[in-house]
């Protein structure tokens, strides 16, 4: 069997020797692995509507918006990078511990300085750039460890089963912190999420998986030699490089859609918390239902065709989003966003998983997380004030129109859709390539 470059072979999966697919009780560490990630976003996750909504309803502000997703963003623009080299060169589950850790005692300190009695916007601003900081850490470490959890042959329906507890989470969560947020004041809010950041760690104690092989070795190069290194690698890789592009165009059109919906809503439906809570719904159901499709269904064989069809999907479902005048028409096209996402994450994720070596996860994920934490705060940077001017109805159409647009060049490009195909389908493209 021929490997490509970037592959990496089944029995690279933190179990020395073996491949979890030889009984190594796989399902189970994923299973506690799947549970440490949904405790832990279910508190992420009532703070971040509790947030939003405290914004929005008291604001509603474009500006202040965009200020706010700025500061949530870009501690994770700066650090992602360095976050993707920790990842590599270090335990990947320990430093998701001491990120949730992190979390949750600054998480602390800010409950005690509100009930203290110092309340204001620019202290939502604060927690938003601390919990950044964690995600950095957090984002490239998951990503790059379940590999050494999950066989490749099963990565496709690994990704999408987390997706579905993620999203069943994201949909419980903004009905309880919109019940809370009208019987608690936020901090108490903030609390709970002292509480599941300690609980997930609890869990990953009792995860055992071996660190992965550079973890192990003594780090005989310098971290500024290994940032280098996985620039490089990214550089010279041409799949992750032409993703890494596309995924840059992605993330700022579906900016709008992604911020400025719960402003819209308040301005052309009303300032009232259900509605921001049933968009909410709606959209976590979708991903919900969307997850829950991709962990059974995989998506089409070739990678790329799941994602050049999510693209096209959403891109007309922007469109509607900007110009359907009934609210609960409304919420049904976001049911339906919310079904296409995981159509595009997951593979997009799998592919990544699939085609990057072992000992430079980290560091590609961590790139990928510097590049939507940074694409989408400068784009808010200018549909957020431009919300105050343009309305965001026709900032939603134009971009789902740009979208469509881009599904189209997706659809065009054979490099990628020759390294979308599976493994040895790819292996044989190549092999004629090559005798060419």
């Amino acid at each position: 069997m021929i490997w490509l470059p970037g592959s990496k072979p089944m029995t690279d999966t933190g179990f020395p020797g073996k491949s979890p697919e030889d009984g190594s009780g796989w399902q189970k560490l994923l299973a506690v692995f799947i549970s440490s990630q949904a405790i832990s976003l279910f508190g992420s996750s009532l703070v971040q509507y509790a947030i939003l909504w405290y914004i929005t309803l008291e604001t509603n502000s474009g500006l202040m918006m965009a200020l706010s997703i700025i500061f949530g963003f870009l501690p994770t623009f700066f650090l992602s990078p360095f976050a993707g080299v920790w990842a590599d060169r270090f335990n990947r589950k320990r430093l998701i511990m001491l990120a949730d850790l992190g979390i949750a005692l600054a998480t602390l300190i800010l409950v005690i300085v509100f009930r203290l009695g110092y309340h204001g916007v620019w202290m939502l601003f604060l927690i938003s750039a601390i919990r950044s900081v964690g995600t950095a850490i957090q984002n490239p470490a998951v990503s790059a460890f379940l590999p050494q959890i999950v066989p490749e042959g099963k990565l496709m329906r690994a990704n999408g089963l987390l997706a579905s507890f993620q999203s069943a989470i994201a949909l419980v969560s903004p009905l309880v912190s919109g019940a809370l947020m009208s019987l608690w004041a936020i901090e108490f809010i903030f609390l709970i999420d002292v509480v599941t950041c300690i609980l997930a760690v609890l869990f990953l104690v009792t995860l055992k998986v071996a660190p992965h092989a550079k973890a192990l070795e003594k780090q005989a190069l310098s971290y500024w030699h290994d940032l280098r290194l996985g620039f490089a690698y990214i550089r010279d890789h041409r799949l992750v490089r032409s993703l890494f592009l596309f995924f840059a165009f992605f993330f700022i059109l579906v900016t709008p859609a992604a911020f400025l919906t719960p402003l819209q809503v308040a301005r052309t439906f009303g300032e009232d918390v259900w509605r921001l809570t049933a968009i909410e719904v709606a959209f976590s159901g979708g991903m919900l239902l969307g997850g829950l499709m991709m962990s059974v269904w995989g998506g089409f064989k070739n990678r790329i065709h799941s994602m050049i069809l999510s693209v096209y999907l959403i891109g007309i479902n922007q469109i509607l989003l900007g110009i359907v005048p009934w609210f609960w028409i409304y919420v049904a096209v976001m049911v339906v966003v919310g079904v296409t996402l995981p159509i595009f994450n997951t593979p997009a994720m799998t592919l990544l998983q699939e085609k990057v070596d072992e000992a430079f996860l980290g560091r590609v994920f961590g790139v990928l997380s510097m590049i939507s934490s940074g694409f989408m705060p400068l784009a808010i940077l200018v549909f957020g004030p431009l919300a105050d001017r343009v309305s965001i109805e026709w900032q939603l159409v134009v971009t789902g129109i740009l979208l469509v647009v881009q599904g189209a060049f997706l659809q065009k490009n054979k490099l990628l859709i020759q390294e979308g195909q599976p493994a040895s389908v790819a292996d044989q493209a190549k092999f004629v390539d090559s005798a060419r």
